[in-house]
């Protein structure tokens, strides 16, 4: 009996309108296109400012088109897993928010909190449940109202981020393609270099909290950076020697896009062809959960049945790693 994969079959992605430039930054905080630029490589992020909304009204937008594109029906749905650090609500699951927006009511949901290594530790877990059996159709969605939590009177950190949503229908297969192999770490003592110090059971909201702006991102930007690197490095190494690959044998790299140096360092590192690369941090910024799914959205059509693709993500917990999966389908 040949061995099930959960592949890929579809994906789609959504951003909302409203685009904030460096421009724009530059009248609200202390900064400039050209800094941001040299140290982050982010010249516009889209942000969601419809009142009333947030990440579950993106991952809806991305859902939809990717149920319609499928041909798959609400009913037809097993199970949705959600990643995000922008939950609609401490409790219940955005996950299960966005199946009572979608009238998916036939399966179950639930989120994954991995900070930007959401996507790919969700990915990685939604696809065991389609290797067993349990699941035929399953969304993966990575969804992200970053603007909710950033501080724009923070210059360290108000550049970085944007909003945005990508999600991908897995299903079984027993073709060679789909999920091949995967590698996830995680480290907990690198909390302190990247946190929101405010809102959780430690230290619940106060009037305190609220006034220190201590429900935002705090980053100490020079610990990440070079974690990031090192880590995701250790894993796209880890991954490709698993599974008997050379740099040039990978068709495409996907890597958190969280900031240009760190993925023109990683491109270095690993000795990459930079046209191997899939990287659109320039217009979008970081959306954590969202940028694999929206990098993966955006090259869609440039992918084969069969490539060889490489995720790899860095985020807050620390958490980090990297998934080799071949592409499911051919361009449409």
């Amino acid at each position: 009996m040949n061995k099930v994969h959960a592949v890929i079959t579809g994906i789609e992605g959504y951003l909302p309108d409203y685009i904030l430039t460096n421009e724009e930054l530059s009248h609200m905080v202390d900064t400039s296109d050209e800094w941001i630029m040299s140290r982050i490589g982010i010249k516009e992020r889209h942000i969601l400012k419809e009142q009333g909304s947030g990440s579950s009204d993106l991952a809806v937008k991305a859902i939809e088109k990717l149920l319609a594109k499928t041909n798959t029906k609400t009913e037809e749905v097993d199970f949705i897993l959600c990643a995000t650090v922008t939950p609609d609500m401490q409790f219940p699951a955005t996950a299960n928010i966005i199946a009572d927006k979608l009238g998916i009511t036939n399966g179950f949901g639930y989120d994954i909190n991995a900070g930007c290594s959401g996507f790919l530790f969700a990915l990685a877990s939604a696809s065991k449940w389609v290797e067993v059996g349990t699941c035929k159709k399953v969304i993966v969605v990575g969804t992200e109202k970053m603007s909710s939590i950033v501080d724009y009177t923070d210059r360290a950190t108000c550049p970085i981020f944007g909003d945005g949503a990508g999600a991908v229908l897995l299903e079984p297969t027993t073709e060679d393609v789909g999920i091949m192999d995967s590698v996830l770490h995680a480290d907990g003592s690198g909390r302190k270099y990247l946190h929101q110090k405010a809102g959780g059971s430690i230290k619940p909201a106060s009037h305190e909290t609220v006034d220190a702006h201590e429900h935002f991102i705090y980053q100490e930007g020079q610990a990440v950076y070079k974690h990031a690197v090192s880590r995701m490095y250790e894993a796209n190494k880890e991954i490709c020697e698993r599974n008997n690959l050379a740099s040039n044998h990978v068709d495409w790299y996907v890597p958190h896009q969280a900031n240009k140096r760190i993925i023109d360092s990683l491109i270095e590192k690993l000795q990459l062809d930079p046209q191997r690369v899939m990287i659109n941090i320039e217009r979008f910024g970081n959306t954590t959960a969202a940028t694999l799914p929206l990098c993966l959205w955006e090259w869609e059509n440039k992918m084969k049945k069969g490539d060889k693709v490489i995720l790899s993500a860095f985020g807050a917990g620390f958490s980090w790693g990297a998934i080799y999966l071949k592409w499911g389908y051919d361009p449409k």
